[in-house]
Parts: C-alpha cells; sequence; structure tokens
C-alpha cells in the first residue's frame, strides 16, 4: 500500500511540474525574441517610418510603416517566430518599390516591443495593428494581410474577423502543435502547449482570396501542411510551391514576384487617368 501511495505522491509530484514549468518550455523552445531596437533607415529604409502602437494593457508595439501609393494596397505584414524587423529589410522593400504599402508589427519583445509574446496578445496585437492602418484612413479593401510562419496562423484569425483585399500565407501549418511534434517527437507537445495555433480550425471562416507559398524543401513547416491549409480554404484560393526553397529562402527562387503578381491581380485599383485612357480607347 506504501508503495502505491508514494507511487501516486510522485505522480502528483510530477503532475504538478509539468503543469507550472509547461508553458515556460513550451515559450522557449516557440519564441525566439530579439529585442534590437533598430531605426527604418538604418535597415535601408529611408521611406519607411517607425510607427508605435499603444495596447490596452500598457504595452508599446514598435511597428515600421509605409503610406501606400495611389490605387496601391497595403500589406499588414505579421512576421515568424525569429528575427527582427531589420531582419525583413528585404522583404519591406520588395514590396514598397512596387509602391505598396505596408506596417510590419514587432511582435511584445521582438525589436523593441515592450511584454513578452503569446498566442493570446499576439492575435490581439496583429488585430490592433489591422485598426491602426483603418484609422489611418486605408480602406479595409485596400489591406492585404501577410503571414509569415508562425505569423500564418495569426493573420488567418485576423482575416477571419476583418474585411480585406486578400491574405498571403506564406508556410503556414495546420496547427503549432502538429509542428511542434515534428520538431520535437520527444515531448508530450499535445498536452503540454497552451498556444496552439489551430490554423485548421479558422482557415473556413476565411473567404478573401488567398495565396499559399512554400519551399518544397521546408525542414520546419512540411509543404503538405501547406497544401492542406489551400485545400481548406473557402474562398478564391492559389497554391505556389518551390522546389528547391527550405523555409525562409523563397526569394531567391521568385517568391517576391509571385507574391507581386498576385497582389496586381486582387488588390490594385487603376488610376482615374487609366480609367480614362482606357474609356477613351
Amino acid at each position: 500500500m506504501s508503495f502505491v501511495l508514494s507511487t501516486i505522491a510522485i505522480i502528483a509530484v510530477l503532475a504538478v511540474v509539468v503543469m507550472v514549468g509547461a508553458p515556460i518550455v513550451e515559450r522557449a523552445l516557440m519564441y525566439h525574441p530579439v529585442g534590437n531596437r533598430v531605426r527604418p533607415a538604418s535597415a535601408g529604409l529611408p521611406n519607411v517610418e517607425e510607427v508605435l502602437i499603444n495596447t490596452p494593457d500598457g504595452h508599446t508595439l514598435v511597428t515600421w510603416y509605409a503610406k501606400a501609393e495611389p490605387g496601391q494596397p497595403t500589406i499588414l505584414y505579421i512576421h515568424g517566430n525569429s528575427g527582427t524587423l531589420a531582419d525583413r529589410a528585404e522583404r519591406i522593400g520588395a514590396f514598397t518599390k512596387r509602391g505598396r504599402g505596408i506596417m510590419m508589427m514587432a511582435y511584445r519583445g521582438y525589436s523593441g516591443s515592450t511584454g513578452r509574446p503569446s498566442e493570446l496578445t499576439n492575435i490581439a496585437d496583429a488585430k490592433l495593428a489591422y485598426d491602426t492602418l483603418i484609422d489611418k484612413g486605408v480602406a479595409a479593401d485596400d489591406i492585404v494581410i501577410y503571414g509569415e510562419s508562425i505569423g500564418t496562423g495569426i493573420a488567418v484569425r485576423v482575416a477571419a474577423e476583418n474585411s480585406t483585399a486578400g491574405l498571403i500565407l506564406d508556410a503556414p501549418y495546420t496547427s503549432i502543435v502538429d509542428v511542434a511534434e515534428i520538431c520535437y517527437p520527444y515531448l508530450p507537445a499535445r498536452l503540454m502547449m497552451r498556444d496552439r495555433y489551430e490554423t485548421m480550425r479558422y482557415i473556413g471562416d476565411v473567404h478573401t482570396p488567398l495565396l499559399v507559398i512554400h519551399g518544397e524543401q521546408d525542414a520546419i513547416i512540411p509543404v503538405e501542411m501547406g497544401r492542406r491549409v489551400a485545400q481548406s480554404a473557402s474562398g478564391p484560393t492559389e497554391i505556389v510551391t518551390f522546389r528547391r526553397a527550405g523555409h525562409t529562402d523563397h526569394g531567391k527562387y521568385g517568391s517576391y514576384d509571385v507574391v507581386n503578381d498576385w497582389i496586381d491581380r486582387i488588390a490594385v485599383k487603376p488610376s482615374i487617368s487609366a480609367q480614362e485612357d482606357r474609356v477613351a480607347g
């Protein structure tokens, strides 16, 4: 009897340790914040400005913002789980040089934003960034939401609840739990994870045009997950995969052209002069 009681006691202690420690371990594995705050001009983006957003719970989010040229949409860019805004300067430039507007928000703890990241706060903050664009006079049908890696699950949540011109998912997953089971097969991910980012639960609520891009050599989020997400979407959907690309290097294989061409088709509004030219001709 004493052996049974001792075993039960040990199990109970282990359960408490797991319950208390799991969120710490989970977030240490999931988020890799770099707090360095860099001005856009120092990253080679002189036409991009830093805009600070204050959250209802007292934190400050750092965003990089460039206003769209007439007739061009604005991209709400929700980035991946590592690196800084400056690390994505090439991506920002690939869009702004085409006249797109952009707002890229740094998660809490990243690039000078205060606080700590979590699924709950990341989604709330992304919605706040969307509202900030609306407050700046950007129409909902001029906003294209772009989610990168872990940001794809957040982007789906924002697009499911707000009007947009379109949604781009760059290396999307079915859920972060599914990814964790691949990356950390020795951990009981399905039991311990609180931040779950369940894309498949919400993708059916997105009815806007959708573009999925994915590297076929992606060793972190398998391309099969991207295909499953695309197949489950409710709106007009396109998927483009890159045979030689991994998780973040598809820019070398033409992804910027693919994304920009898609934006041209679904979100760019002709100027008044162009409309007059077509009527006159």
